[in-house]
Parts: structure tokens; sequence; C-alpha cells
């Protein structure tokens, strides 16, 4: 390796991976605040925090590497045009392509490590997360009691308490109210003061209650003198302690973890493998509904052109062959004899009429119908246009089921390549403007990078409605950028100062002199 290079390299290295962390970290910030609601007043420990802080910063880090070679390249040749090193390279006879051939490497290896994250570590993270994010929405809120409020978050219990000490758990002014029996607020306790605090691993909460009183309302259990209880009658009692311990349940605070199966069907959870494998069964789906509605087209029109044959696409047509090869092998093989030659002939005997019956059949046609007859054929109509248009329902759906599967297929080498057409841009970005550190680059790094978001998202929704192809929605953002970088590089060759006020003037002073009038020579 040339001191050059690795002059270059050495400059790339240490402001990619900084702009790499920093950008995660306001990706995965930007992220969680979607989920802060969620999150906040879970009582959640550290270790499930973080890990999904961690399953997010890898499902971010595909976004984040595009981003982070822009910002660092523009930054390493904004550096090196600053302080006149491209200047002294150039004069050594180095051309501006050698300059950022091995940058353009070093983004190679880039490019495949992005791919490899995005198809296999990102689907893993995402399901994770997503799983554990599920989970942490169900959990119910921290225990929390509030003075003066009644807290119902334990099944079938409200607690209200007029005074709390948050350092020892004392309660002053206690009333709870226990619906277990589901028969209204018919059992009431109530306590002067009392202590309370988690047993065993916080999975169950005591209560010391002092000075109060229990009172309960409901049916006597006693009976009468045949021997039968006695529902009829109410019953009212109070009992008064001078301490008393309640235990709760607190079980459902927990953090149960759901079966990760239930989320694995998801497109961003699959990898390019399972997304093929996705399509291909979509499309089969897809084909067979179509076999169904040419197949059905004889039941349909019964009378119409009758002997008339629908033309099959030639696709689904070497397709319903397959299927009926290998129904008829599998026929063979389970000893059940072949039937199929039968039902053709029987079929074509069927059809062929001979003169006298298609005379007959001919005054029969020309016969007025009658009522019943018009009320048979619309209503026949009408189901086999409620029929089709079914089909078409179906068909329209695994249409886009599958173009979704195909749309995460793409992105997920989109994203990739996304590292070279952003250092397209960045590096010969820098050269021209010829300004370091984290002014210029940033902004400059925000603006393309805005531009690859919204043609992203502009992309991605014409491939989900079918407007244009998914390939070309999915890859229409690189494309755009490929273009623009390309445009810089030339520029860049041509040491053109884009950005400096002068360039542009002297353009406009060309065209202005073009355009000028011209004084009229005397004759």
């Amino acid at each position: 390796m040339k001191k050059v290079d690795k002059l270059i390299i050495t400059s790339f290295v240490g402001p990619f991976v900084l702009t790499f962390l920093v950008v995660v970290f306001i990706l995965l910030n930007i992220h969680m605040l979607k989920y802060f609601d969620d999150i906040i007043g879970k009582d959640l420990g550290w270790d499930v925090i973080g890990q999904l802080l961690f399953y997010f910063a890898i499902f971010n880090t595909p976004v984040a590497l595009p981003l982070a070679v822009l910002l660092s390249s523009l930054i390493t040749f904004g550096n090196l045009g600053e302080h006149f090193e491209l200047t002294a390279i150039k004069s050594l006879g180095i051309s501006m392509v050698r300059s950022l051939l091995p940058i353009f490497i070093f983004v190679l290896f880039i490019t495949g490590g992005a791919f490899l994250v995005g198809n296999y570590l990102v689907p893993k993270a995402a399901l994770e997360a997503y799983s554990l994010l599920y989970d942490i929405k169900q959990k119910k809120p921290a225990l929390d009691l509030r003075e003066g409020a009644f807290y119902n978050a334990i099944p079938d219990i409200s607690i209200k308490v007029n005074e709390k000490m948050p350092d020892d758990g004392f309660l002053k002014g206690v009333i709870i109210y226990d619906h277990r029996g589901r028969s209204g607020n018919k059992e009431v306790i109530v306590a002067d003061s009392g202590l309370m605090y988690t047993i065993l691993n916080d999975q169950y909460l005591k209560l010391e209650l002092f000075s109060g009183y229990n009172y309960r309302e409901g049916t006597d259990g006693e009976a009468d003198m045949a021997g039968n209880a006695n529902s009829g009658s109410d019953s009212y009692r109070k009992t008064k302690f001078a301490k008393s311990q309640i235990v709760f349940d607190l079980s459902s605070f927990g953090l149960n973890r759901t079966d990760k199966k239930w989320f694995q069907s998801n497109r961003i959870m699959r990898n390019m493998q399972e997304l093929s494998t996705d399509m291909d069964s979509v499309d089969r789906v897809i084909k067979n509904e179509t076999i169904s509605i040419y197949a059905s087209a004889g039941n349909l029109y019964s009378y119409h052109f009758k002997q008339d044959s629908v033309q099959w696409p030639t696709e689904i047509k070497k397709l319903k062959e397959r299927k009926d090869s290998i129904a008829q092998a599998k026929r063979i093989s389970d000893g059940q004899p072949d039937m199929s030659h039968k039902f053709v002939r029987s079929f074509n005997d069927s059809i062929e009429i001979t003169k006298h019956d298609r005379e007959v059949s001919d005054s029969i046609f020309k016969a007025p119908y009658s009522r019943n007859e018009i009320s048979n054929a619309l209503a026949q109509a009408r189901n086999v246009k409620a029929q089709l248009l079914s089909h078409n329902v179906n068909i329209k759906t695994f249409e886009a089921e599958h173009r979704i599967f195909e749309i995460q297929w793409h992105k997920i080498l989109a994203q990739s390549v996304a590292c070279i057409a952003m250092f397209l841009i960045g590096a010969p970005l820098g050269a021209i403007i010829k300004k370091g550190g984290l002014g210029v680059p940033v902004l400059m790094s925000i603006v393309f990078f805005i531009v690859f978001y919204v043609l992203s998202l502009i992309g991605e929704k014409w491939a989900k409605q079918g407007t244009m192809s998914v390939a070309a929605g999915m890859w229409l953002a690189n494309i755009v950028l490929v273009s623009i970088g390309l445009l810089f590089l030339r520029q860049a060759r041509a040491d053109a100062r884009l950005f400096d006020s002068d360039f542009y003037s002297v353009i406009w002073d060309k065209i202005s002199r073009k355009f000028r009038k011209q004084p009229k020579t005397a004759s």
C-alpha cells in the first residue's frame, strides 16, 4: 500500500467510526421516542431496557451505514481539500479517481457488511425487539399508590390511601374494596394506618393494617327449619381488628414473554431466502386461484357457447397439466384405475349433436322466453358476477401481499448498495467544497440524506400501489443518487468550483454576453 493510500484510509476510518456511532445513537433515540409512552412507568429492569436498545440499534444499522459513509467521506475529502493535500496528491500525477480508489474498496467491504447485517442480523433483531416491545405493552404499570386516588391495577381490588410515606411504606387512612366475590362493593376494609411492602422477589404485595374494621354485606348461610338454605335473607357483618395482614398476588405485573413464532411471519423479520419462499408460496396461490377461474368457465356458462373453449394462458395451462399429471401419478401409485380417457370420451360424445337435434334445439331457442326463464338467467348472471368478483378480489389481495414481500427483498439489497451511492456523492462533493469539520459537511449530508429518504418513501409507495414495478420503485433513490454522484465526480475531476459565487458569476456573464443585443453599425 502506498503512503498516499494509507493517508487517505486513515483519514477516513476515524470519522467513519465516530459518525456511525453518532448516527446510530440519533436514529435510536428517534426510534425509541415512538414507544416512550409504552415503556415509561412499567418498572422495567435495566436488563430489559438494555436488550431493547441493543436490538433496535442493530435494526437501525442498515440506515445508519449509508449516512455514516456520506458524512465521513465528505469530512475526509473536505479536510484534504482544505489543507491542500488533494492539490499535493494531484501534483504527484495521481488523478482524482485514483485517489478515491482506496476508500472505494473500503466502502465495498462496508457494503458487504451492510448486506450481511441487513439479511441476517436485522430480521433476528427485529423479531426480538418487537416481540419484547409487545410484551412490554401488555405489562401492567408498576405498583404506584397515589394519595387520595383509587388504585385499580390489582385484579378485583381497589385501594385508596390518604397519606403515604415513600421511604418506609407507611400508610394512613387505608380503604380497600374487595370485588373478588363479583357482587359489587359488599366487602370493605377500613384501617387507620398500615405498612406496605413486597415479598418473595416482588411476586406478592403484603399489607399490614392497624386499628380498622372489616365490613361485609351479603346473604346469611343459615338454613330454615326444613333444612333448606335461606338465600332470601340479607346479612351485615362488622369486624373490628387491631392488626390484620393481607397478601395480594402481583404475578400479573411481571413481564411474560410471548412465543416468538407468532411474530415470524412479518416481512421485516424475514431474510431474503425466506422472502423468496414466501413469494413463491403467494405466487402459487395466485396461479391456483386463476386455474379455478378458468376451470369453472364451463359451469358458469352452461348454455352460452357450449362448444367453444376458453383459451388458457400458456403458463397457467402448463401448471394445470403438471398438477393433473401429479394427481394422475398419485392415483396410479395408490392402485386406482386411470379413468381420465373415459371422461374425455364421454365429454366428446356429449357435445356431438346430430342435425335433427340441432334443428330441435333451434326451434326451442326461437321460442319466447318465460318469466321464470328470465328470472333464472338473471339469478345465474348475478351468481357468475359475484364469483368472478370474489376471485378477482382474492387475486388482488395476494398480489398486494406478493409486492410487500418483494419490496422487503429489494430493500435489503438497496439499503446495502446505498453505501456506494452515498460515497459517490460524499467524496467528490468534499473535494469540491474543500471544507472539513462538522459544519458544511453535516449540512450537505442532511440535505442528501433527506433526498434519499424521500425518494425511498416515494418509490416504496409507488411500488405498493403498483404504479411502477417493485424493482424500479425500490432502486429509484439509488439510481438518482448515483447519477448525482457521477456528475459531482466529473466536476471534481475538472476541479470545478460549484459552491463559489465567482463560478456562477462567470456563467452569468457568458449568458449575458450571448444574449446581449449588438449595436447596429452605420451604413
